[in-house]
């Protein structure tokens, strides 16, 4: 009989423990985290005390204190990025880390005190956060200023977007019209160009040769006379 009102004790004092309810919370580098927790309130009698603290939830107060409220207002805050930004008269005792951190990471208490034996309100929170994607490169977009009228100026952004068709041959554009149709014909007609040119320039150095020449027998016929008649 000794043994079974000793169990039936032990069972009466663990149903009456305190509860203590647990959840997961991800968020990102650099992201404001929030923690929920809240507890009723239905008048000014309700308001009390509560804390929130690193690790789990002990079996009174918080370890590593993080803040504490008397129910009014904050009363202890121990590091400035962790703060309770929801209306404490309402009830709303949520925590919230600014600017969070890897190291932020980890287990969380929720701890609000309520009156009697093993009837604190407990939460646990398994903070996870992670880092940020990096995004893959993306057009650039920018922004121009197009006057439309006098006194009034329109934005408009355009995005430039670096693009290299391949041109195959045959798509290349052509000139129906143009002198060449082909890289031959072009070749062609620049070397019968040329054959022209030297031609010509041949033509005028014998013209001139023959003029010299004339003029030579000119002279010396001149000469010639000059000489029979001094004789």
């Amino acid at each position: 009989h000794l043994c079974t009102l000793c169990s039936a004790t032990t069972f009466v004092f663990l149903s009456t423990g305190p509860t203590i309810s647990e959840s997961v919370v991800k968020g990102k580098v650099g992201q404001n985290v929030t923690m929920p927790c809240s507890y009723s309130v239905k008048g000014k009698q309700d308001l009390t005390s509560m804390c929130w603290g690193r690790g789990s939830c002990p079996v009174s107060k918080c370890h590593q204190t993080i803040v504490w409220t008397d129910g009014w207002k904050v009363t202890h805050q121990y590091y400035s990025r962790y703060m309770l930004k929801g209306n404490l008269q309402k009830g709303d005792v949520s925590l919230t880390i600014v600017n969070a951190e890897e190291a932020d990471s980890g287990i969380y208490c929720c701890r609000v005190e309520v009156p009697g034996p093993f009837n604190d309100l407990m939460r646990n929170h398994e903070v996870v956060i992670e880092k940020a994607r990096i995004s893959t490169a993306s057009p650039h977009t920018y922004t121009s200023e197009q006057t439309s009228a006098p006194g009034s100026t329109s934005k408009s952004s355009f995005t430039i977007a670096r693009t290299w068709p391949s041109v195959s041959a045959s798509e290349a554009p052509q000139t129906a019209s143009g002198p060449c149709s082909s890289t031959s014909d072009c070749l062609d007609v620049t070397s019968n160009l040329q054959n022209t040119s030297v031609s010509l320039t041949s033509q005028q150095y014998s013209e001139n040769g023959l003029y010299i020449g004339i003029g030579l027998c000119v002279v010396l016929l001149a000469i010639l006379i000059l000489v029979l008649f001094l004789s």
